[in-house]
Formats: C-alpha cells, structure tokens, sequence
C-alpha cells in the first residue's frame, strides 16, 4: 500500500498529488499536513478550518489549496444526494444566496 500524506481522510480512496506542503488547521487548531489535492479536500470537509504554507512550500501552495476547497463538496468522497447546505461547498451555498 502506498503511503498517503496525514491529511489523505482514510476513506478519500485519490492519492497524493505532489509533496507534502501544507499544514490544515480546524477551528480548534487540530491539524494535519497534505499535499495540495488532501489539503484541499479536508479544508472543504472543515468548518471553521485554515491552511498555511509550509516553509518549503512553492508559493501560492496555500491560496492554491483554499481557492480549491471553495469548489470542493466536504467528504466528496461519500455517494448519495447532497441537498443540506452542509453537503455542498462554499461556492455551491453562495450560488444558491446569490452572494
């Protein structure tokens, strides 16, 4: 089996995308390190979370990483009907408020 980066959620089946570069916080500052794919999919699946760069990260990694969870649904991963504002992503929820 191949390793994944900390941030790679344990049912999330994608691999990593490049190297480990980012640090993802909750709202309570429980965090992991990710590449920029796990990164981007477990801030998605966060309320309240943050990203930082990581001091080795090429810049951008972090804007990269919150600009993709904005499109991200949160546990993208999970099958079924995503209809609750909690199952769908920022973007989705400020479409349908027209914000």
């Amino acid at each position: 089996m191949d390793r994944r980066c900390p941030a790679a959620h344990p049912e999330d089946p994608t691999d990593c995308v490049g190297p480990v570069v980012v640090t993802v916080l909750d709202a309570v500052n429980a965090g992991a390190d990710g590449c920029e794919h796990h990164g981007a999919r477990l801030l998605a699946s966060l309320d309240g979370g943050r990203v930082y760069a990581l001091p080795d990260a090429p810049a951008g990694a972090a804007i990269r990483v919150f600009k993709a969870a904005d499109g991200i649904r949160p546990f993208c991963w999970v099958d079924g009907p995503r209809t609750e504002p909690s199952q769908l992503s920022h973007a989705e929820n400020r479409e349908r408020h027209g914000r």
